[in-house]
């Protein structure tokens, strides 16, 4: 798949919680893959799914029908995160999507709570982004804000990193606040200046996204799960889906 352009910060939807609801029962609603075309249609630049080993949301059988979909929507991206030394690098292999990110997460994690140590996973990361840089797949690794690691990132020849922004959303609306966004600014700059692309992701919402994208320098895209899947359960994916887009256009 070619990268897709976007003006902006683009908005790629993770439809795990989606799954994780459907996963409840066995008659195959609400389906993923409908809540992923109600939100290209709505104007999403992409989707993103997280398949763990355990199936828990996301099954293989999902990757497999998103990917057939995002043929149809050749100006979204599709991107498959998850650990490189779990399961991921199949899903990568078989599909190719437009990006891989790679989080350090374990098996029976409840959610992904820290990024990458560097340069201490060096050794195991350096020949799987290679592997993805052959395939022609773009690579992102989920990092903490800390600016002394984005020279290692780059040294191993990774594309962008995902800031893991649950700092950010935790102090949001607090006297902390700017504190630690500035912290995210300085991660960012020291990426820019690595030469890195950069993406966010982790409990970002229509309340704490346009500050974020205001003042992060460089941002092309954030994914956002947990907050809109909850969002469209009230008013529906259209309607979430161009609420966040406003909220990115609020930025500028």
């Amino acid at each position: 798949m070619s990268a897709a352009k976007h003006p902006r910060c683009a908005l790629s939807v993770n439809v795990n919680k989606v799954a994780l609801v459907r996963n409840t029962r066995h008659l195959g609603i609400p389906s993923v893959t409908r809540a992923a075309e109600l939100c290209l249609a709505a104007g999403a630049q992409g989707i993103t799914v997280h398949p763990r080993p355990d199936e828990r949301h996301i099954r293989a059988s999902d990757v497999a029908e998103l990917a057939a979909l995002m043929q149809n929507w050749p100006q979204a991206e599709f991107n498959i995160e998850g650990n490189p030394t779990h399961n991921l690098m199949d899903f990568i292999r078989q599909y190719r999507p437009h990006q891989a990110t790679f989080v350090p997460d374990t098996v029976d994690q409840f959610t992904s709570n820290a990024g990458w140590t560097l340069p201490q996973d060096m050794a195991v990361l350096r020949p799987l982004i290679a592997e993805c840089r052959a395939l022609g797949v773009r690579v992102s690794l989920f990092m903490d804000p800390r600016p002394e690691m984005m020279a290692y990132v780059a040294e191993l020849g990774a594309d962008r990193i995902e800031l893991y922004t649950e700092t950010y959303a935790t102090a949001y609306g607090t006297p902390e606040q700017e504190s630690v966004l500035a912290g995210f600014v300085a991660a960012a700059q020291a990426a820019q200046a690595a030469g890195l692309g950069i993406n966010a992701g982790h409990d970002l919402n229509q309340d704490n996204l346009t500050r974020f994208v205001a003042a992060v320098p460089g941002l092309q895209e954030v994914s956002i799960g947990h907050a809109l899947i909850a969002d469209a359960l009230e008013v529906g994916y259209a309607q979430t889906v161009q609420g966040y887009l406003a909220a990115i256009a609020r930025a500028a």
